[in-house]
């Protein structure tokens, strides 16, 4: 394998990338409003923009990742930036909410390409020694990404429309293309010469489909049903696995590595306990406070802000401590503000709001990098674009399990019908509702944090 000539442009693409997608989903929350006056959409069905996203994400990360181990990652993220710049650009096109679901779907299948590969080029130029302080440093671009989102959304929201936000996807995504293109040199292929198991791939895309439509559709009986066959199909794709000379996902990786098996769970219950944040704020101070695009994006900045301010120092620390020591006090301190976020009610200051948004973010920062080290450090190089890609895929399934949460709360609280003030109290009881149930969970993602074991004691041929 050769690496690039200038690894700084690595990680200067790598960044772009990590600030591309998370500003696109955030500041999408931002213009559901205005999406849902044109199109005329309900609650429920307006919640689809991002689940669809999160659904097609989910499904193709894995099998891009492990395609990216054997015919290059390099190739794979340039289709993808291109896949989403495209994207992009039919959704500003968009005459129907069909449009603009297909479109978003199309989305999330680019998205899938660059969540699998973009972290696996980083962690394969930057010394084991220094991966905590580079992965800190691409995390500060996501939540730059996620900061920018609601603020710079807001803006365009109320100026030029709810289309301008997919507009500023295309100059950015050309700009990777670009770079990608003239300074990328070489390519990383550890799996090179492995066959790429098509079948598992299916298996797996469709087993993860109806799992997440379940979710999605609790309280329902087809949700049941949906869950059930997920869940068959699932066991089909693990047995089959096991029988692959080359599997799409090696098994042992969860079997004989605590570290690996326990950071992805920790993974999953995090962003399950927190990605619905911002949907049920969003429509809280929209709907309930009767603030404008922009003035709700003012305030729900302040999560991600900390969390940019406070992540590359995390992920630094991580170098020099145990990563799932951070990562689990991260978790304990999300748990607090979600606590607070329990006891929301319509006279709340926002001042208190920005507060409690605020230390979510420490605990995201203090979460993630380590988080995302001790993941990445526990496997070999062949296993960089599994890895990303199962980590990718904790993280979209806890945020379309997260949805699917709010969703059902939705549903069964407030019901399938248009958000008007009428039922302003129905919806604050349905967020209530919601965010007791992710301190819940949180809690319990400490546990499986706590116990994933000392990444140092394990013998890692990096």
């Amino acid at each position: 394998m050769k690496r690039p000539d200038i690894p700084l442009y690595t990680l200067i693409i790598a960044l772009f990338c990590g600030f591309l997608t998370p500003f696109d989903i955030s500041a999408v929350n931002i213009a559901l409003p205005s999406i849902a006056d044109e199109f005329s959409l309900d609650a429920v069905s307006l919640s689809w923009l991002n689940s669809i996203y999160l659904l097609a994400s989910a499904a193709f990360l894995v099998p891009f990742g492990k395609i990216g181990d054997i015919f290059g990652r390099k190739k794979v993220l340039h289709i993808g930036i291109t896949v989403f710049t495209i994207a992009s650009g039919l959704m500003i096109l968009s005459v129907s909410s069909e449009m603009l679901l297909s479109s978003r779907l199309l989305q999330g299948i680019g998205a899938a390409m660059i969540y699998g590969t973009a972290v696996a080029i980083l962690t394969s130029v930057t010394n084991p020694m220094k991966r905590g302080k580079v992965l800190g440093i691409y995390t500060t671009s996501v939540y730059l990404g996620l900061s920018a989102g609601p603020f710079l959304g807001g803006i365009l929201v109320s100026e030029f429309g709810w289309r301008s936000i997919f507009l500023i996807n295309i100059p950015i995504g050309l700009c990777i293309i670009a770079m990608i293109s003239l300074f990328l040199r070489g390519e990383w292929a550890d799996a090179a010469g492995e066959r790429f198991d098509l079948k598992g791939a299916l298996l797996y895309g469709i087993s993860l489909t109806a799992i997440m439509i379940g979710f999605s559709e609790l309280p329902k009986i087809h949700g049941y049903a949906s869950l059930a066959l997920g869940f068959i199909i699932m066991g089909l794709f693990i047995f089959h696995d096991h029988r692959e000379e080359y599997p799409l996902i090696h098994f042992s990786l969860f079997s004989k590595n605590r570290v690996f098996a326990c950071s992805n769970l920790a993974a999953l219950i995090n962003y399950g306990s927190t990605f619905a944040i911002t949907f049920f704020l969003s429509l809280y101070l929209q709907y309930i406070r009767g603030f404008g695009s922009l003035e709700a994006g003012f305030i729900l900045v302040a999560q991600p802000v900390v969390q940019a301010a406070f992540s590359s120092y995390a992920g630094s620390l991580s170098d020099r401590i145990e990563p799932g020591k951070i990562s689990s006090a991260g978790m304990a301190v999300i748990a607090v503000g979600l606590i607070a976020l329990s006891f929301l009610s319509p006279e709340t200051s926002m001042i208190v709001l920005m507060v409690i948004l605020a230390v979510i973010g420490l605990g995201y920062a203090l979460f993630s990098s380590p988080n995302t080290n001790a993941i990445m450090s526990s496997v070999e190089k062949r296993y960089y674009g599994i890895a990303s890609g199962t980590l990718g895929t904790m993280r979209l399934l806890g945020q379309m399990f997260s949805m699917g949460i709010a969703m059902m709360i939705i549903a069964v609280v407030v019901g399938k019908v248009e958000i008007t003030p009428e039922v302003s109290g129905q919806l604050m009881s349905a967020m209530s509702i919601g965010f007791q149930l992710f301190s819940v969970l949180c809690i319990l993602g400490i546990f499986f944090s706590m116990v994933r074991g000392n990444l140092r004691d394990q013998n890692i041929g990096d």
